[in-house]
């Protein structure tokens, strides 16, 4: 849909012109509706579906991402690492933090989650842009 549509069928209003021949609400209303909406601004970077095993089985066939956050918004969205669940049929049924802290005292930034990887063992990569550094996430029963 876009530039005349966006999300759930949501006719651009920023865009100053009709697609041709009809109108941005009549053109919304044809397209395919977003499945899965992440918040604005968050910037979603990376994405992996998850296939390890170092995770409890709920987490095989889900997918994490990175959102990377936003430089422009107070208070500032993004900045984490969200876990896009998917049913067993492999429809989209929602999105969790997964790892979180990388904005701290009501705003100042800690960290920008960039890249992902899934290693052999299952545990995750997550590369921050901010400081450099790259962070090993494993799974570690209570």
């Amino acid at each position: 849909g876009w530039p005349y549509a966006y999300g759930r069928q949501v006719p651009d209003g920023l865009t100053p012109f009709d697609p041709p021949g009809t109108t941005k609400e009549a053109f919304a209303a044809t397209t395919e509706p977003s499945v899965l909406e992440l918040p604005a601004h968050s910037s979603p970077i990376q994405l992996r579906f998850y296939d390890g095993t170092a995770f409890p089985a709920e987490y095989r066939g889900d997918a994490f991402v990175t959102l990377h956050g936003s430089w422009n918004r107070n208070p500032p969205n993004g900045y984490r690492v969200a876990r896009l669940r998917f049913s067993a049929a492999g429809e989209p049924e929602g999105y969790e933090d997964f790892l979180t802290g990388f904005v701290y005292d009501g705003g100042k930034v800690f960290g920008r989650p960039a890249g992902l990887a899934v290693l052999p063992d299952g545990s995750l990569l997550v590369g921050d842009d901010f400081n450099g550094v790259v962070y090993l996430v494993a799974y570690a029963p209570s």
